[in-house]
């Protein structure tokens, strides 16, 4: 199992897609980041204040007030995590081990593998654990990228053990490798990208969890949306985590 590991990290490194998922993770929270600059900055108000309407003037004004006292009471790790609490670190996560595990369709790695080892129980255990190390990548690229970029940007941010960091990062790290073997599921059953795709920006996007607790509450049900992937990520992976949410971490990743 650790000669294809070895040599799925190998495959994984030289893939186009690893990067291209990579670069736009962390330019979409630079851009992110920069526009929290841009709008909380005191010359860039000013200089709309030489336009036209003074309504959208006093409404960015007062926007830009608020949101400059907020950015100045959050540490860093608070800040991290209104960068990284929505869905999009799963959508990312779960195209980018689609993809990756597509090519060996496509390049005949499953077929030449599978043939010279008939018991495929290793090549998924491999399959397993690239797709936990490409989530980590993930997620230490966004939790850098989000500590970063403020500094460079101007934003002032109070200070935040390295060790919360670290252990937000852990928990954060575990759905989305979770999420990244549910696009692995699918590709191994249908050897389509499609499925994976669709279920990465459906699912990981949040809408399937909408669309279940949307129909729990129409017929009375329990809320069964809390248990899925997204909403954990969204809710449960906060910067200080109490025991009940670990547990429930814990339990929807091993599910």
């Amino acid at each position: 199992m650790f000669n294809l590991l070895r040599m799925d990290l190998r495959r994984l490194f030289k893939t186009r897609s690893f990067y291209i998922v990579l670069a736009v993770t962390v330019g979409f929270l630079v851009l992110m980041v920069l526009m929290i600059a841009a709008i909380t900055s005191p010359e860039v108000v000013d200089s709309m204040k030489n336009s036209d309407s003074q309504l959208i003037i006093v409404e960015t004004d007062q926007d830009s007030q608020e949101m400059r006292e907020e950015i100045s009471a959050m540490t860093r790790l608070d800040f991290i995590y209104e960068c990284l609490g929505s869905d999009f670190l799963l959508v990312m996560a779960g195209i980018g081990v689609t993809l990756f595990v597509l090519t060996d369709f496509s390049s005949g790695f499953i077929k030449n593998i599978c043939s010279a080892r008939p018991r495929r129980r290793e090549y998924v255990l491999s399959k397993v654990l690239t797709a936990g190390i490409y989530s980590g990548i993930l997620v230490a690229a966004a939790i850098l990228t989000s500590a970063v970029c403020p500094i460079l940007f101007g934003l002032q941010l109070g200070n935040s053990p390295i060790t919360r960091i670290l252990q937000y990062a852990f928990w954060l790290w575990l759905p989305c490798w979770a999420f990244g073997l549910l696009g692995l599921g699918l590709v191994l059953l249908t050897r389509s990208s499609t499925l994976g795709i669709i279920m990465a920006i459906l699912s990981g996007g949040g809408v399937m969890a909408v669309l279940l607790q949307s129909l729990c509450q129409r017929f009375g049900w329990p809320d069964v949306s809390q248990y899925m992937l997204s909403m954990v990520a969204s809710y449960q992976c906060v910067p200080m985590l109490g025991a009940e949410q670990m547990v429930m971490i814990l339990a929807c990743t091993a599910g």
